[in-house]
């Protein structure tokens, strides 16, 4: 039984659109439909300049020290969505949790969807199921990619097989060397 959908999608969709930012609104509310959100969103002027601010403040949490840094941001982020859950029902998906209300804008909603759904898949699966690529880490590669950890032993490093071979890869040759 699934209690509440927000916290896997909301930051898969947080990291897709971190990972590979759309061109334009419209491509922000496509990649939004992708990952589960059917309501329309009002349209504002600035709403994918609003996004990508809050896109990059979310990435803030991505890159936290600690997990009380980490913690601190998404209470930060939290609070300024100040949007209250509600119930509803629309597009026959039955009743279901919302954290937004009718009329807020693409860059609310997505605060507030994705900072609750990041709190809760941090509070429900651990802390550290959300990190930068390992491959990245290895001076010279160029991979920034956000890995949201959903496995179930909670040992996703990487973002993509690709990422993990490659590292593999120079771990083998090292060896190799030495």
């Amino acid at each position: 039984m699934q209690l509440n959908p927000y916290g896997e999608y909301a930051v898969l969709l947080a990291a897709s659109l971190a990972n590979d930012w759309p061109e334009d609104r419209a491509g922000i509310e496509a990649r939004t439909r992708v990952f589960g959100m059917t309501m329309p969103f009002p349209e504002a002027p600035n709403d994918h300049a609003e996004t990508r601010r809050m896109i990059d403040q979310w990435l803030a949490v991505v890159d936290a020290d600690s997990d009380a840094e980490r913690a601190r941001l998404l209470n930060v982020l939290m609070k300024r969505a100040t949007a209250y859950p509600r119930l509803v029902d629309h597009d026959n998906e039955g009743w279901h949790l919302h954290y937004r209300d009718d009329d807020q804008t693409m860059p609310h909603v997505l605060r507030a969807v994705i900072s609750v759904g990041t709190a809760l898949h941090l509070t429900t699966r651990g802390m550290h199921r959300l990190a930068r690529c390992a491959a990245g880490a290895t001076p010279g590669d160029p991979c920034t990619d956000v890995v949201v950890d959903i496995t179930r032993n909670g040992r996703q490093r990487y973002c993509s097989v690709r990422c993990a071979n490659r590292d593999a890869v120079r771990r083998h040759r090292a060896r190799a060397q030495a």
